[in-house]
Protein backbone atom coordinates (compact mmCIF):
# COMPACT_ATOMS: atom_id res chain seq x y z
CA UNK A 1 0.00 0.00 0.00
CA UNK A 2 1.46 3.37 -1.00
CA UNK A 3 1.87 6.39 1.28
CA UNK A 4 -1.20 8.18 -0.10
CA UNK A 5 -3.41 5.18 0.61
CA UNK A 6 -2.00 4.84 4.12
CA UNK A 7 -2.70 8.53 4.79
CA UNK A 8 -6.26 8.20 3.48
CA UNK A 9 -6.86 5.18 5.73
CA UNK A 10 -5.56 7.12 8.72
CA UNK A 11 -8.11 9.91 8.27
CA UNK A 12 -11.40 9.56 10.22
CA UNK A 13 -14.41 8.69 8.11
CA UNK A 14 -16.70 11.67 7.40
CA UNK A 15 -19.44 11.96 10.01
CA UNK A 16 -23.10 12.06 9.01
CA UNK A 17 -23.37 15.62 10.38
CA UNK A 18 -20.35 17.90 10.65
CA UNK A 19 -20.63 21.48 11.90
CA UNK A 20 -17.47 23.56 11.68
CA UNK A 21 -16.86 27.09 13.01
CA UNK A 22 -20.56 27.97 12.92
CA UNK A 23 -21.41 31.63 13.50
CA UNK A 24 -24.95 32.98 13.93
CA UNK A 25 -25.29 36.73 14.30
CA UNK A 26 -27.90 39.40 14.81
CA UNK A 27 -27.84 42.26 12.32
CA UNK A 28 -30.66 44.25 13.88
CA UNK A 29 -28.34 46.93 15.28
CA UNK A 30 -25.62 49.14 13.91
CA UNK A 31 -23.07 46.31 13.95
CA UNK A 32 -23.46 42.50 13.81
CA UNK A 33 -23.62 40.78 17.20
CA UNK A 34 -22.56 37.15 17.48
CA UNK A 35 -25.19 34.94 19.13
CA UNK A 36 -23.46 31.64 18.30
CA UNK A 37 -19.70 31.92 18.03
CA UNK A 38 -17.34 29.41 16.38
CA UNK A 39 -19.31 26.25 17.25
CA UNK A 40 -18.04 22.92 15.90
CA UNK A 41 -19.20 19.34 16.46
CA UNK A 42 -19.73 16.07 14.58
CA UNK A 43 -22.35 13.35 14.84
CA UNK A 44 -22.14 9.79 13.56
CA UNK A 45 -25.10 7.90 12.11
CA UNK A 46 -27.15 6.39 14.93
CA UNK A 47 -25.42 8.50 17.59
CA UNK A 48 -26.80 11.09 20.02
CA UNK A 49 -25.16 14.40 20.85
CA UNK A 50 -26.59 16.48 23.70
CA UNK A 51 -26.05 20.25 23.61
CA UNK A 52 -26.58 21.59 27.13
CA UNK A 53 -26.43 24.91 28.93
CA UNK A 54 -28.51 27.64 30.53
CA UNK A 55 -31.38 29.35 28.73
CA UNK A 56 -30.10 31.90 26.24
CA UNK A 57 -26.74 30.24 25.67
CA UNK A 58 -27.40 29.62 21.96
CA UNK A 59 -28.55 25.98 21.99
CA UNK A 60 -31.79 26.49 20.08
CA UNK A 61 -30.23 28.94 17.62
CA UNK A 62 -27.61 26.32 16.85
CA UNK A 63 -30.38 23.77 16.24
CA UNK A 64 -32.36 26.13 13.99
CA UNK A 65 -29.26 26.95 11.99
CA UNK A 66 -28.88 23.29 10.99
CA UNK A 67 -32.15 23.64 9.04
CA UNK A 68 -31.48 27.24 7.97
CA UNK A 69 -34.75 28.39 9.54
CA UNK A 70 -33.32 31.31 11.50
CA UNK A 71 -35.62 34.35 11.90
CA UNK A 72 -33.97 36.24 9.05
CA UNK A 73 -33.31 39.05 8.19
CA UNK A 74 -32.78 39.90 11.86
CA UNK A 75 -30.63 36.81 12.45
CA UNK A 76 -28.39 35.15 9.88
CA UNK A 77 -25.59 32.68 9.40
CA UNK A 78 -22.36 34.62 9.71
CA UNK A 79 -19.89 31.90 8.81
CA UNK A 80 -18.90 28.26 9.06
CA UNK A 81 -20.25 25.14 7.41
CA UNK A 82 -23.00 22.59 8.07
CA UNK A 83 -22.32 19.33 6.24
CA UNK A 84 -24.82 16.50 5.92
CA UNK A 85 -23.04 13.43 4.54
CA UNK A 86 -20.45 15.75 3.05
CA UNK A 87 -22.93 18.22 1.48
CA UNK A 88 -22.59 21.79 2.74
CA UNK A 89 -26.08 23.01 3.67
CA UNK A 90 -24.86 26.49 4.58
CA UNK A 91 -24.62 27.31 0.87
CA UNK A 92 -27.49 25.11 -0.39
CA UNK A 93 -30.35 26.55 -2.44
CA UNK A 94 -33.78 27.06 -0.90
CA UNK A 95 -35.12 24.27 -3.13
CA UNK A 96 -32.52 21.85 -1.76
CA UNK A 97 -33.17 23.01 1.80
CA UNK A 98 -36.89 22.24 1.40
CA UNK A 99 -35.93 18.69 0.40
CA UNK A 100 -33.70 18.40 3.46
CA UNK A 101 -36.37 19.75 5.82
CA UNK A 102 -39.05 17.46 4.40
CA UNK A 103 -37.04 14.29 4.51
CA UNK A 104 -33.44 14.18 5.71
CA UNK A 105 -33.48 16.32 8.86
CA UNK A 106 -36.56 16.62 11.10
CA UNK A 107 -37.07 18.72 14.20
CA UNK A 108 -39.16 18.40 17.35
CA UNK A 109 -39.76 21.91 18.66
CA UNK A 110 -39.86 23.06 22.29
CA UNK A 111 -43.59 23.72 22.67
CA UNK A 112 -45.59 20.91 21.04
CA UNK A 113 -48.99 22.57 21.50
CA UNK A 114 -47.83 25.85 19.96
CA UNK A 115 -46.03 23.99 17.15
CA UNK A 116 -49.16 22.14 15.99
CA UNK A 117 -51.72 23.87 13.76
CA UNK A 118 -54.76 24.52 16.00
CA UNK A 119 -57.26 24.45 13.11
CA UNK A 120 -56.17 21.10 11.68
CA UNK A 121 -56.60 17.68 13.22
CA UNK A 122 -53.39 15.99 14.28
CA UNK A 123 -54.09 13.30 11.71
CA UNK A 124 -54.32 15.81 8.87
CA UNK A 125 -50.97 17.26 9.92
CA UNK A 126 -49.23 13.88 10.00
CA UNK A 127 -50.81 12.89 6.67
CA UNK A 128 -49.47 16.14 5.18
CA UNK A 129 -45.99 15.34 6.54
CA UNK A 130 -46.10 11.86 5.01
CA UNK A 131 -47.36 12.99 1.60
CA UNK A 132 -44.85 15.87 1.43
CA UNK A 133 -42.02 13.40 0.88
CA UNK A 134 -43.73 10.23 -0.39
CA UNK A 135 -46.17 9.88 -3.27
CA UNK A 136 -48.89 7.84 -1.54
CA UNK A 137 -52.71 8.08 -1.68
CA UNK A 138 -54.38 9.93 1.17
CA UNK A 139 -56.04 6.75 2.47
CA UNK A 140 -52.65 4.99 2.68
CA UNK A 141 -51.09 8.05 4.31
CA UNK A 142 -53.82 7.97 6.97
CA UNK A 143 -53.13 4.29 7.61
CA UNK A 144 -49.44 5.12 8.04
CA UNK A 145 -50.31 8.04 10.33
CA UNK A 146 -52.31 5.74 12.61
CA UNK A 147 -49.38 3.30 12.64
CA UNK A 148 -47.02 6.14 13.59
CA UNK A 149 -49.31 7.27 16.42
CA UNK A 150 -49.49 3.71 17.64
CA UNK A 151 -45.69 3.42 17.50
CA UNK A 152 -45.35 6.42 19.84
CA UNK A 153 -47.94 4.84 22.18
CA UNK A 154 -50.70 7.41 21.76
CA UNK A 155 -53.77 5.79 23.34
CA UNK A 156 -56.58 4.88 20.92
CA UNK A 157 -54.85 6.30 17.81
CA UNK A 158 -57.76 5.34 15.52
CA UNK A 159 -59.94 7.84 17.39
CA UNK A 160 -57.43 10.48 18.43
CA UNK A 161 -56.11 10.89 14.88
CA UNK A 162 -59.21 13.05 14.28
CA UNK A 163 -58.69 15.20 17.40
CA UNK A 164 -57.62 18.83 17.26
CA UNK A 165 -54.50 19.65 19.32
CA UNK A 166 -56.45 21.40 22.10
CA UNK A 167 -58.13 18.10 22.98
CA UNK A 168 -54.79 16.44 23.76
CA UNK A 169 -52.54 16.81 26.79
CA UNK A 170 -49.02 18.22 26.50
CA UNK A 171 -47.54 14.73 26.63
CA UNK A 172 -49.90 13.51 23.90
CA UNK A 173 -49.05 16.51 21.70
CA UNK A 174 -45.37 15.73 22.14
CA UNK A 175 -46.03 12.17 20.95
CA UNK A 176 -47.79 13.60 17.90
CA UNK A 177 -44.77 15.83 17.21
CA UNK A 178 -42.46 12.81 17.43
CA UNK A 179 -44.71 10.89 15.03
CA UNK A 180 -44.62 13.81 12.57
CA UNK A 181 -40.84 14.09 12.85
CA UNK A 182 -40.42 10.37 12.18
CA UNK A 183 -42.84 10.37 9.23
CA UNK A 184 -40.05 11.24 6.79
CA UNK A 185 -37.67 8.60 8.17
CA UNK A 186 -35.03 11.30 8.76
CA UNK A 187 -31.30 10.71 8.87
CA UNK A 188 -30.96 13.36 11.60
CA UNK A 189 -33.56 14.23 14.24
CA UNK A 190 -33.20 17.48 16.19
CA UNK A 191 -35.03 17.37 19.52
CA UNK A 192 -35.20 20.87 21.02
CA UNK A 193 -36.10 20.59 24.72
CA UNK A 194 -38.48 17.66 24.02
CA UNK A 195 -39.38 17.21 27.71
CA UNK A 196 -39.93 20.85 28.71
CA UNK A 197 -43.17 21.41 30.69
CA UNK A 198 -43.80 17.67 31.01
CA UNK A 199 -43.94 15.89 34.36
CA UNK A 200 -41.19 13.44 35.27
CA UNK A 201 -43.10 10.31 34.28
CA UNK A 202 -44.05 11.69 30.86
CA UNK A 203 -40.48 12.96 30.37
CA UNK A 204 -39.19 9.42 30.80
CA UNK A 205 -41.82 8.05 28.39
CA UNK A 206 -40.97 10.62 25.70
CA UNK A 207 -37.23 9.96 25.94
CA UNK A 208 -37.88 6.21 25.80
CA UNK A 209 -39.85 6.76 22.59
CA UNK A 210 -36.96 8.67 21.03
CA UNK A 211 -34.52 5.91 21.98
CA UNK A 212 -36.83 3.25 20.57
CA UNK A 213 -37.22 5.15 17.29
CA UNK A 214 -33.48 5.62 17.08
CA UNK A 215 -32.83 1.90 17.55
CA UNK A 216 -35.37 0.99 14.89
CA UNK A 217 -34.31 3.54 12.26
CA UNK A 218 -30.65 4.31 12.95
CA UNK A 219 -31.47 8.02 13.07
CA UNK A 220 -28.83 10.34 14.54
CA UNK A 221 -30.16 12.67 17.25
CA UNK A 222 -29.13 16.18 18.27
CA UNK A 223 -30.67 16.68 21.72
CA UNK A 224 -31.00 20.27 22.93
CA UNK A 225 -31.65 20.40 26.66
CA UNK A 226 -30.92 22.22 29.89
CA UNK A 227 -31.70 19.01 31.82
CA UNK A 228 -28.37 17.34 32.53
CA UNK A 229 -30.05 14.17 33.79
CA UNK A 230 -31.86 13.76 30.45
CA UNK A 231 -28.59 14.37 28.60
CA UNK A 232 -26.71 11.82 30.72
CA UNK A 233 -29.35 9.17 30.11
CA UNK A 234 -29.92 9.75 26.39
CA UNK A 235 -26.63 10.82 24.82
CA UNK A 236 -23.21 9.36 24.15
CA UNK A 237 -21.53 12.75 23.68
CA UNK A 238 -22.14 16.20 25.09
CA UNK A 239 -21.28 19.79 24.17
CA UNK A 240 -21.62 22.35 26.98
CA UNK A 241 -22.50 25.85 25.74
CA UNK A 242 -22.07 29.17 27.47
CA UNK A 243 -22.72 32.61 25.96
CA UNK A 244 -22.88 31.22 22.43
CA UNK A 245 -19.69 29.16 22.65
CA UNK A 246 -18.89 25.53 23.40
CA UNK A 247 -16.77 25.50 26.55
CA UNK A 248 -16.43 21.74 27.04
CA UNK A 249 -17.14 18.63 24.98
CA UNK A 250 -16.57 14.90 25.07
CA UNK A 251 -18.21 11.58 26.00
CA UNK A 252 -21.12 12.44 28.27
CA UNK A 253 -20.20 10.05 31.07
CA UNK A 254 -16.59 11.21 31.16
CA UNK A 255 -17.53 14.90 31.12
CA UNK A 256 -20.21 14.57 33.81
CA UNK A 257 -18.11 12.35 36.05
CA UNK A 258 -14.97 14.46 35.77
CA UNK A 259 -15.74 17.98 34.44
CA UNK A 260 -12.79 20.14 33.47
CA UNK A 261 -14.39 23.50 32.77
CA UNK A 262 -15.53 25.50 35.83
CA UNK A 263 -18.89 26.19 34.17
CA UNK A 264 -19.58 22.49 33.63
CA UNK A 265 -18.59 21.77 37.21
CA UNK A 266 -20.89 24.55 38.43
CA UNK A 267 -23.84 23.17 36.46
CA UNK A 268 -23.32 19.70 37.88
CA UNK A 269 -22.89 21.02 41.43
CA UNK A 270 -26.27 22.77 41.14
CA UNK A 271 -28.11 19.48 40.61
CA UNK A 272 -29.78 18.16 43.79
CA UNK A 273 -28.49 14.64 44.46
CA UNK A 274 -31.06 13.60 47.05
CA UNK A 275 -28.29 13.21 49.62
CA UNK A 276 -28.47 16.72 51.03
CA UNK A 277 -30.27 17.19 54.31
CA UNK A 278 -31.39 20.53 55.60
CA UNK A 279 -31.33 21.36 59.29
CA UNK A 280 -34.58 20.35 60.97
CA UNK A 281 -35.85 18.71 57.79
CA UNK A 282 -35.69 21.94 55.81
CA UNK A 283 -35.32 21.78 52.04
CA UNK A 284 -31.60 22.39 51.34
CA UNK A 285 -30.50 25.33 49.21
CA UNK A 286 -29.10 24.47 45.80
CA UNK A 287 -25.54 25.49 44.98
CA UNK A 288 -25.80 28.28 42.44
CA UNK A 289 -23.34 29.82 40.02
CA UNK A 290 -22.80 33.41 41.15
CA UNK A 291 -23.51 36.20 38.69
CA UNK A 292 -25.48 36.25 35.45
CA UNK A 293 -24.95 35.23 31.84
CA UNK A 294 -23.48 38.14 29.83
CA UNK A 295 -25.70 39.72 27.20
CA UNK A 296 -24.82 39.18 23.52
CA UNK A 297 -22.55 41.97 22.33
CA UNK A 298 -21.22 42.70 25.81
CA UNK A 299 -18.37 40.18 25.78
CA UNK A 300 -14.86 41.49 26.20
CA UNK A 301 -11.66 40.01 24.79
CA UNK A 302 -11.32 37.35 27.48
CA UNK A 303 -13.22 34.27 28.62
CA UNK A 304 -16.99 34.81 28.64
CA UNK A 305 -17.25 32.97 31.98
CA UNK A 306 -14.43 34.89 33.70
CA UNK A 307 -16.65 37.20 35.76
CA UNK A 308 -18.44 34.19 37.34
CA UNK A 309 -15.50 31.81 37.56
CA UNK A 310 -14.00 30.79 40.94
CA UNK A 311 -10.67 29.98 39.24
CA UNK A 312 -10.24 33.19 37.23
CA UNK A 313 -6.89 34.91 37.01
CA UNK A 314 -5.76 38.07 35.24
CA UNK A 315 -5.17 36.21 31.96
CA UNK A 316 -8.79 35.09 31.84
CA UNK A 317 -10.07 38.64 31.35
CA UNK A 318 -7.49 39.47 28.71
CA UNK A 319 -7.40 36.41 26.43
CA UNK A 320 -10.04 34.10 25.06
CA UNK A 321 -9.23 30.42 25.69
CA UNK A 322 -9.70 28.13 22.67
CA UNK A 323 -11.54 24.82 22.85
CA UNK A 324 -8.64 22.38 22.93
CA UNK A 325 -7.83 18.83 23.96
CA UNK A 326 -5.84 18.27 27.13
CA UNK A 327 -4.30 14.85 26.70
CA UNK A 328 -7.48 12.91 25.84
CA UNK A 329 -8.29 13.50 22.13
CA UNK A 330 -11.98 12.73 22.77
CA UNK A 331 -12.32 15.61 25.22
CA UNK A 332 -11.83 19.35 24.98
CA UNK A 333 -12.26 22.37 27.25
CA UNK A 334 -11.93 26.11 26.67
CA UNK A 335 -10.12 27.04 29.88
CA UNK A 336 -6.63 28.19 30.81
CA UNK A 337 -6.95 26.65 34.29
CA UNK A 338 -9.17 23.56 33.97
CA UNK A 339 -9.94 21.20 36.80
CA UNK A 340 -7.97 17.98 36.88
CA UNK A 341 -11.11 15.87 36.54
CA UNK A 342 -12.32 15.45 40.13
CA UNK A 343 -16.09 15.00 40.32
CA UNK A 344 -18.05 17.89 41.88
Amino acid sequence: MNAAALAANALPAPALLEVEHLVVESVAGAAPVRLVDDVSFRLEAGGTLAIVGESGCGKSLTALSLLRILPEPGVRLGGGSIRLAGEDLSTASEERLCQVRNGEISMIFQDPIASLNPVQTVGAQIVEAIRSHRDVPRREARRQAIALLRSVHLPDPETRIDYYPHRLSGGMCQRVMIAMALASKPRVLIADEPTTALDTTVQAQVMALLKQAQRETGTAVVLITHNLAVAADAAEDVAVMYAGRIVESGPVRAVFRAPRHPYTKGLLAAIPTGEESGEGGEIPRLVEIAGTVPRPGSLGPGCAFAARCPRRQARCSQERPELASDGDPRRAAACFYPYDGAAP
